[in-house]
């Protein structure tokens, strides 16, 4: 006899619409920002420093003083690219407070200006003939070009009015603690050289920052998930470290399988924390709408 086939995914499965798939290990994957293009940047500074070896006590001085400028512009740059892309990552987000990339533009003019310098220097004869006005105009133009290839930092507040500054900054100290414990974690795993229990920390860690994501754009969800914040993440810290150190001696399929319960029970747990937080926002738009249709039919206007 025919039998309809069905399943969790057909038209007509039992699967119910709110179960949770679970996460790629490249769930929430992104390209690192700071990529080929900045690190290449780097790159001038160590030919300059080799040449500017047996250019004499001025010459060589000039030269290092340059490559060492070009450097910290390019570490600068990476940075700037860095807090631009977490910057952009979020819905609410203060604008930098030391503008890398601005500073990092600046430090390249300055970096061709005295490097320029120095060929004109040493091509002549005497000090007071070395011209001033190419390395100057060299140095502005390198700056201009390094501002228009990789832009400028972000000069606004995105997404912060209405929000309690005092509160988000609270909110910022405990986040950053968070991530520490994140970063302890991750630390703590690669000593058990299993790579698929790596993959399984950084997938509970991407649902602990959705967490930390709802909180920062809500900062008055921060009484409900502390807990979270400080006392799972530092129970989960710690239990990653104790793992690491007995996986790492005994290779124990036991204590592989019991600490990928608990990571598995943590992520559930943070998973639950951020929609119950996502649904009591929900709850309290749906009360402001009331408020203000009762408001408006109490002023005779008719709602249809």
């Amino acid at each position: 006899m025919a039998k309809r086939y069905g399943g969790k995914f057909s038209p007509e499965g039992g699967g119910s619409g709110d179960d949770q798939q679970p996460r790629g290990q490249f769930h929430g994957a992104r390209v690192e920002p700071a990529g080929a293009r900045a690190n290449i940047l780097f790159l001038p500074a160590i030919p300059l420093v080799f040449l500017s070896l047996n250019d004499g006590a001025i010459g060589m001085t000039i030269g290092l003083l340059a490559a060492g400028l070009l450097t910290a512009a390019a570490f600068l740059l990476r940075e700037g690219l860095r807090a631009e892309a977490a910057f952009n990552a979020r819905r609410t987000a203060r604008r930098p407070v030391f503008p890398r990339k601005i500073f990092a533009s600046a430090l390249t003019g300055v970096g061709v200006a005295l490097a320029a310098y120095r060929t004109e220097y040493l091509d002549a004869e005497t000090a007071a003939q070395a011209s001033v006005l190419a390395p100057i105009l060299f140095g502005v133009v390198a700056s201009a070009l390094h501002s228009v290839s990789f832009g400028l930092d972000p000069m606004k507040d995105k997404g912060m009015e209405g929000i309690d500054t005092f509160q988000q900054d609270r909110v910022a100290r405990v986040v950053e603690d968070a991530e520490t414990h994140l970063s302890e974690m991750t630390d703590a795993i690669k000593r058990a050289g299993d790579r698929r229990i790596e993959a399984r920390v950084e997938r509970f860690q991407d649902t602990a920052r959705d967490l930390f994501r709802t909180v920062e754009e809500d900062p008055r969800d921060l009484a409900g998930a502390r807990k979270y914040l400080t006392v799972y993440l530092q129970g989960a810290r710690d239990a990653t470290v104790k793992f690491a150190d007995v996986y790492a001696r005994t290779q124990d399929a036991q204590a592989l399988a019991d600490y990928s319960a608990l990571l598995d029970d943590l992520e559930q747990n943070f998973a639950a924390r951020t929609r119950k937080m996502l649904l009591d926002d929900r709850s309290d738009l749906t009360v402001e709408i009331d408020v203000l249709r009762e408001r408006l039919q109490r002023e005779g206007v008719r709602l249809d």
